[in-house]
């Protein structure tokens, strides 16, 4: 197996669903408790990675990102070399593509919480953001962990927007998944076999790990 894919593949996913639980937390909180008319519009583009095609997106992102933009021209000016093919590109376009993955759990766990306790809270003196803090956000904890999981696994299993974003730089940008397509184009299906089968494994223990964790079955195991 290529262990430096495996390494780029998980920094990429760890990196990408904790800058999401930072991101999404405050989006997550306005989609459920904004009383703006409009805001489904901002629930819509939210969603939009999810029907999107993986290439479409990744080209709208190489546009935005690339040197001939505001975005691309800064960060060159900045750090001295141009966003696409890097690994920080490739960041910037996995946290886009995986956002409704945390932000839509996040929000449909806000929603669960009990408005009368906010209130209760606000009533006491609390601040907004301390009430996100202290209650909200505990009370939520499930639904975060969900989307901070399937922010991570679905990172893991990136194709398109990696290729487009990140191409196939050993060491900085290719990931597994993009591994496994040149050991198949390449037909040496052994080692591609191998890696998908030890994905497959993560993958699976991963989301094993949020059901048990949400549905609390260590629960029912008697106590010493």
């Amino acid at each position: 197996m290529n262990w430096t894919a495996i390494w780029v593949t998980f920094k990429l996913a760890g990196l990408t669903a904790t800058a999401l639980v930072l991101i999404g937390l405050p989006i997550a909180y306005w989609i459920s408790f904004s009383r703006r008319r409009w805001k489904f519009i901002v629930e819509s583009i939210v969603a939009l990675p999810l029907v999107l095609p993986p290439t479409v997106l990744g080209f709208y992102i190489l546009v935005a990102i690339g040197p001939r933009s505001p975005v691309g021209q800064w960060y060159a000016a900045l750090v001295g070399h141009p966003l696409p093919f890097t690994f920080e590109g490739l960041l910037v376009a996995s946290i886009l593509y995986s956002l409704p993955f945390a932000v839509q759990p996040f929000a449909a766990a806000f929603e669960q919480v009990d408005r009368r306790l906010i209130e209760a809270s606000w009533t006491l003196g609390a601040s907004k953001l301390r009430t996100f803090w202290k209650l909200i956000v505990p009370l939520s904890a499930a639904g975060v962990l969900t989307g901070f999981v399937l922010s991570f696994a679905h990172t893991l299993g990136e194709f398109g927007v990696v290729l487009m974003v990140g191409g196939n730089i050993e060491g900085v940008t290719r990931t597994v998944s993009i591994d496994i397509y040149d050991d198949v184009q390449a037909l040496n299906y052994a080692a591609a076999a191998e890696t998908a089968g030890f994905l497959l494994v993560i993958s699976y223990l991963v989301l094993l790990a949020v059901y048990a964790m949400n549905r609390k079955v260590w629960a029912v195991w008697p106590q010493k």
